[in-house]
């Protein structure tokens, strides 16, 4: 099948020569049970890929699956993807097949495969070397023949350095590896892509399509999409709803596009902090709290010197002039602390014994929330500001909605 009718089978709009390269390797890939490691930013599309290598195959008329392995639990994912026993653990109360059973005969794709736990990572090697497996709490091996596709947003390579990811299973899987390109280095793709979408939402909103003027395509073919085509896709949707005029100048592009185009968290990024382009949403939102936790601890450090008499340096009297000259003029701590957002001793405005603030031992100026802790509050504000509406809190934070739909799970919001 030529690459013009691969695309137009599976919807995928574009005339990029590396789009076109990434369908022709998954084109001639197909036919064989290669396993193929999928990499690319988010948003770039990467879940076409393995549909185009399952039904160009001899396993099209096979199961086709596609497994999310960041939204499993650790503790649930190898029950999961390779079955259990009954009994085998708390809940199991019956015994079940897990995905790789499951799809015998077809194609399993594993999203978000570097989030796989090191034991999980050992079973899937496994599977990968010899189709054989074992269900959780049971002895007995199991074969299954099972196309493997796996996908990843992240910088392997840099995973295996740092010891996150195998690898031994990082070279089974990158046998044969596809690049799906950015959307800023799919230049040409850009103002084609937005009128197909927004042609897409007239239809289905009942409304006449938007036409773009020359300065707001300008801006679009300019600006950085560190969300990629689900970014831009978004945009359409939102304008699409939204504006009434259905010809569309600069003046409302720029009203929804973020003001730091090459800034992926503008609220909580400062303009002097530098990011890696091979950080994923998780990455970048835990650089930030360890640099929040890191910067507090150290303002407290000083506040602490500064009640037992000790002097602090020169560059930090200059960088924090104003601070420090409030701490010197009034004795009122707990406020001083309120209006900087740094912690205090529990109860220490309510007390009624008439103790000096400089008496507290500076234990008590210890972090006082976890970084899941610091995680869940950014992410519940987030979606109070937004009314619960999860896609408008995602964008603010500069992750993925599935990753925020995640957090919402593991903490409860």
């Amino acid at each position: 099948m030529e690459i013009q009718s691969v695309k137009q089978r599976f919807g995928i709009i574009g005339h990029s020569p590396r789009l076109d390269r990434a369908i022709d390797v998954a084109r001639q890939v197909a036919p064989t049970d290669i396993t193929v490691l999928i990499s690319g930013e988010s948003g770039t599309g990467k879940e076409v890929f393995p549909k185009i290598i399952h039904h160009l195959s001899a396993r099209k008329h096979g199961p086709y699956i596609a497994v999310n392995c960041g939204a499993i639990p650790e503790g649930t994912i190898d029950s999961e993807l390779f079955g259990h026993e009954k009994g085998s653990f708390t809940g199991a109360h019956d015994a079940r097949k897990g995905y790789f059973e499951e799809v015998n005969g077809g194609t399993i794709f594993l999203d978000e495969v570097a989030e796989l736990p090191t034991l999980t990572q050992v079973r899937l090697l496994r599977i990968l070397e010899s189709g054989e497996f074992i269900k959780v709490g049971a002895s007995r091996v199991l074969k299954t023949d099972v196309r493997v596709v796996a996908a990843t947003n992240i910088d392997l390579q840099k995973a295996v350095a740092d010891g996150r990811f195998r690898e031994d299973l990082y070279y089974r899987l990158n046998t044969v590896p596809i690049h799906v390109p950015p959307l800023r280095e799919r230049k040409e793709d850009i103002i084609m892509l937005f009128k197909k979408f927004s042609a897409d939402f007239a239809e289905k909103y009942r409304m006449p399509p938007l036409q773009l003027s020359r300065e707001a395509g300008e801006i679009l073919l300019n600006h950085r999409w560190s969300g990629n085509v689900r970014q831009l896709k978004n945009l359409a949707e939102q304008i699409s709803v939204i504006e009434s005029e259905r010809y569309i100048d600069a003046g409302i592009i720029n009203n929804y596009l973020p003001r730091e185009p090459d800034n992926p968290l503008p609220v909580l990024f400062s303009d002097s902090t530098s990011l890696s382009s091979g950080m994923n949403e998780r990455e970048i939102l835990y650089k930030l709290l360890f640099e929040m936790k890191r910067d507090i601890t150290d303002m407290k450090k000083v506040i602490t010197r500064m009640l037992q008499g000790e002097e602090v340096s020169q560059r930090f009297q200059e960088e924090n002039a104003q601070l420090l000259d409030q701490l010197t003029r009034d004795r009122d701590l707990p406020q001083i602390y309120r209006e900087n957002n740094i912690g205090f001793p529990a109860d220490s405005s309510d007390s009624d014994t008439g103790d000096s603030y400089e008496d507290a031992s500076p234990e008590y100026l210890e972090e006082s929330l976890s970084l899941q802790e610091r995680e869940k509050s950014l992410i519940g504000k987030a979606l109070e500001k937004h009314h619960g509406r999860r896609k408008k809190a995602a964008r603010e934070l500069g992750i993925s909605e599935r990753t925020l739909y995640r957090k919402i799970k593991e903490y409860g919001l």
